[in-house]
Parts: C-alpha cells; structure tokens; sequence
C-alpha cells in the first residue's frame, strides 16, 4: 500500500471522527434545550396543580357563588366575608385605565420606530425604550407617589393620594416599551415591496402605512395589545404603592369616583394576605389561592386570545 492510500485512510478516518463528534454536540445541545422546554411545561403544571389544589380546599369551606357575587372583601377582619368582586372591579378598571393610555401611545411609538425614524434616531429611542423596560416596578410606584399623584393635585385637587389614574398612568409607562417593541418587530417584517407598491399607485406614506403595513402586522400587534394587557393585570408593587389597599365596588359609570380614589387589586389582595399573620391552614390564607387561580384564569384566557389572533390573522403577505 502507498503512501497515498495511506493518507487518504488516515483522512477519512478524520473526517468520520469529526463527524461523530459534530452529531455528539448537536444530540447534546438539542438534549439540553429539551430539558430547559421539559423543565418549564413541568413548572407550568406544578404551579396550576397547586393553585387547583388550594383553590379546591377554599371552596370546600366558602360557597363558590359567595365568592363571585358577594360585594364585600374581608378575609381576615371581622365580620370576615370573601366577596371578590370588589378586587375584579378594581383589577378592570385600573387595567383599562392602563390600556387606554398605553395601547395608543405603544402604537404610535412603533409605528414612527418603524415608518419614520432613520437609523440614527432608531438606533438612540430603542435602547432608551429597553431601558425604560427594565427600570424595577417599585420605582415607578413610589414616582407615582412623590411625583404624578401632586402633579395631578394640581389639575384635580379632589384626587386622593393613592388613586387609580396615577397608578395606571405610570403602569402605562411601563408596558409601553413592550407594546412598542413588538409591535415595530412586527411592522418590520412586512416586506418592503408591499410599502413600494403603495407608494408606486400615489398613496401617501402615512396611508400606505395604515392601509398597508399595520393590517399586515395585526397579529403581532396584537398579541403586543394582550401581552401589554397581561402585564398590567398582574402588576403587584407599583399597583399597591401608587393605588393603595381600599377593597370597594368601583362604579365605572362615576368617573371622578374610579379614577380619584384608591382600590384594592387582586394581586395587591394577595400580598396584603401573605404578608398577614394568618394561620397557614385558615380559610383566610387559602382564598390566597383562590384569587390567584382566578387571576391565573383571566391572563390565561387573554394568552389563549393573543394565540388564536396570530393564527388567525397570520401575516398573510409574508
């Protein structure tokens, strides 16, 4: 055998070695991203498992239809009743007020990132929006407090301290970056020949981009709109900093009444629980539960909402 033969065996035994090795990595890498997809199904379940759990035992000793329609929220001062729908009309108004600030302005400030701003613009507002992202939530209570709330004493000197406006103003600036963000992700995907065509019939920028680009981004906005949403709904610090710990039925119809004056969230109600010195097999501390499975209930429906509008409305010109 020549020396030839000999390199070439010795090559082709390189190249099967590497081969082997290169399908070793990639069965253990796809191994380890399984595992962390496995892991995080297993902890969805557990949680949900949990909350069955406890809810189940809560409503054992409370009437289910006490829960959802009495108008009364004390769990744990006497005479001790578990109406929660003073927390639902408070979760709702609060995240309404939430949205309408936020969903707009959200909208906007993708479109321009999107249609209008150049490069170097781009390049400055979306990693100060990034950053606005990651300032941490008691913050943005406590400057609800300190700042908005006698800001707004200013124009309505009938405004409580803790109050619903404030609270939802500053929770608005806060999911805007998420809204903002996902929404321009979603406009920068539809292709540029779309925006050239419109253009290429006479249509204005601004019409091509209402007519054209935002029906063909729906989906991801959204799906932005109900992540947005969820993320208000389940806010916890800023909500209780800034719109105190009142349970009451908010009449949405009274729009001084709703907006001026303080209320109790669902997620505030279950701190104000946990942080109380109830016995860990009371009643008290079981509705804990109960709301946070009701609270699981609703971002859950909002999630389902924001998959069925992206399969449905799928961006069909991409």
């Amino acid at each position: 055998m020549n020396n030839d033969n000999i390199g070439a065996m010795r090559r082709d035994r390189i190249d099967i070695t590497v081969h082997r090795a290169e399908i070793l990595k990639d069965t253990s890498i796809g191994g380890i991203f399984f595992f962390c997809a496995l892991l995080s199904v297993l902890i969805t379940f557990g949680i949900v498992i949990i909350l069955l759990k406890d809810t189940a035992g809560f409503f054992k000793e409370v009437s289910i239809i006490e829960f959802f329609t009495h108008t009364r929220w004390s769990p744990t001062i006497k005479p001790v009743e578990f109406g929660v729908l003073p927390l639902i009309s408070g979760t709702f108004i609060f995240t309404f007020v939430t949205s309408a600030i936020a969903l707009p302005v959200g909208l906007l400030t993708a479109v321009f990132l999107s249609e209008y701003a150049n490069e170097r613009t781009h390049s400055v507002l979306k990693p100060a929006l990034e950053i606005l992202a990651g300032i941490p939530t008691v913050v943005y209570g406590y400057f609800a407090l300190v700042y908005v709330t006698p800001f707004l004493r200013r124009i309505v000197p009938q405004i409580s301290t803790f109050n619903v406006l404030s609270a939802g103003i500053v929770v608005a600036i806060m999911i805007i970056p998420t809204i903002a963000s996902i929404s321009e992700d979603a406009m920068r995907a539809v292709p540029k020949s779309l925006r050239e065509a419109g253009l290429a019939l006479g249509v204005s920028e601004f019409r091509v981009t209402i007519t054209v680009v935002i029906p063909a981004a729906l989906s991801g906005i959204v799906s932005s709109f109900i992540l947005g949403i969820s993320r208000a709904i389940g806010e916890t610090m800023a909500v209780t900093i800034a719109a105190g710990n009142l349970s009451r039925i908010v009449n949405p119809f009274n729009i001084s009444d709703a907006l001026l004056n303080p209320i109790q969230t669902m997620t505030a109600a279950m701190v104000e629980i946990g942080l109380s010195d109830v016995s860990g097999h009371s009643v008290a501390y079981k509705s804990l539960f109960a709301v946070g499975f009701t609270l699981f209930i609703m971002t859950f429906s909002l999630n389902l909402i924001s998959q069925y509008i992206k399969y449905k409305f799928r961006e069909k010109y991409l």
